[in-house]
């Protein structure tokens, strides 16, 4: 039995910083090359942003431009989520900067930590208050400024993220052949020491010893977070289609985290989707954590990918373990 919510979405808007960091930039920092990041990755270029750029004007850039393309007033957003593990700062929480960014004066929002899962986590709670009936309208963001955590020492991370944003407005659905129709998350703590940032929280707070030790950067076991990460994407999706009674031939569209090329082929092949169905644009910005759905969900439209009607699925894995999966009919 599926988990209908009465909520869709009706816009999708994303902005990345200007400054393309291209795999031969990379090889002047670090020891790497174009053929090596290519062949294991997927990953071309990136977007990295200037100093002094966090994840609030990235999320604000979207969402503004979301706003003008729904011709609709920050005025009359009722909340606004903000999925992010780069937030500008501990607190205040990014979407108060956003809402305040933007004029959103009559909203309310959070923060949701949830790394790579985010944007899926998020726009599953917005929906929740969407399909309740008490918020109108929910604004749902991912970004991430991924630059501001990598280690230029380590070539087996540092190549692989990017900075960027994503927006999306849920609204009511006026009808059951709309919107989100299912979802299903879990997380997996046993994963935590696969992928993590051990420094700067409480159990590490920044000091000396922390920065000489590096522990502000992204740390990740690649193996592991590959083999995870697959198994997890392709049983999630197995079970939403299969607990509302589709296949993978009624999908027009999957939209996966963008974490590696690799996995992404590993689990298109296991979950037996056409490579025509599969959104790839990891070699165009990299692993954008937060950002990287609602980029893929804005190129789909921008390509005309997916049309009102079409069954879609959004499918991540992140650190924590945390994943998630969302089945919906896009609904414009």
């Amino acid at each position: 039995m599926g988990r209908r919510i009465a909520a869709k979405i009706t816009g999708v808007a994303t902005y990345v910083p200007p400054r393309v960091v291209t795999n031969h930039d990379l090889e002047k920092l670090v020891n790497t090359s174009d053929e090596w990041i290519l062949t294991r990755t997927g990953i071309r270029q990136r977007h990295y942003v200037e100093p002094g750029v966090g994840a609030s004007h990235l999320g604000a850039e979207a969402a503004m431009k979301l706003l003008r393309q729904r011709n609709i007033s920050a005025a009359e957003i009722d909340m606004i989520i903000v999925a992010t593990v780069t937030p500008d700062m501990l607190f205040p929480a990014t979407a108060c900067l956003i809402q305040d960014r933007i004029g959103a004066s009559n909203a309310w929002g959070f923060d949701l930590s949830a790394a790579c899962s985010g944007f899926l986590y998020a726009l599953t709670t917005g929906a929740q208050f969407v399909g309740a009936g008490t918020h109108r309208r929910v604004l749902v963001i991912g970004a991430d400024v991924m630059s501001s955590i990598i280690d230029f020492q380590d070539r087996a991370t540092c190549v692989l993220f990017g900075d960027g944003a994503g927006a999306v407005l849920l609204e009511p659905a006026e009808n059951e052949q709309e919107g989100i129709l299912d979802f299903v998350h879990d997380i997996d703590g046993s994963g935590s020491s696969w992928l993590y940032m051990p420094g700067g929280g409480s159990l590490n707070p920044p000091s000396h010893e922390t920065v000489d030790k590096r522990m502000h950067y992204v740390h990740q076991e690649g193996q592991q977070v590959f083999k995870y990460a697959v198994r997890r994407m392709c049983d999630l999706s197995s079970l939403l289609l299969e607990r509302n009674h589709f296949t993978t031939a009624d999908l027009a569209l999957v939209v996966p985290h963008q974490a590696n090329l690799r996995i992404i082929q590993a689990m298109r092949e296991r979950l037996g989707v056409d490579e025509s169905k599969v959104m790839v644009n990891i070699d165009h910005y990299g692993n954008t954590t937060a950002a990287t759905i609602p980029l893929g969900m804005s190129e789909a439209v921008d390509q005309k990918r997916v049309k009102k009607g079409d069954l879609v699925m959004l499918i991540a894995v992140g650190a924590g373990y945390t994943s998630g999966s969302v089945l919906l009919r896009w609904a414009f």
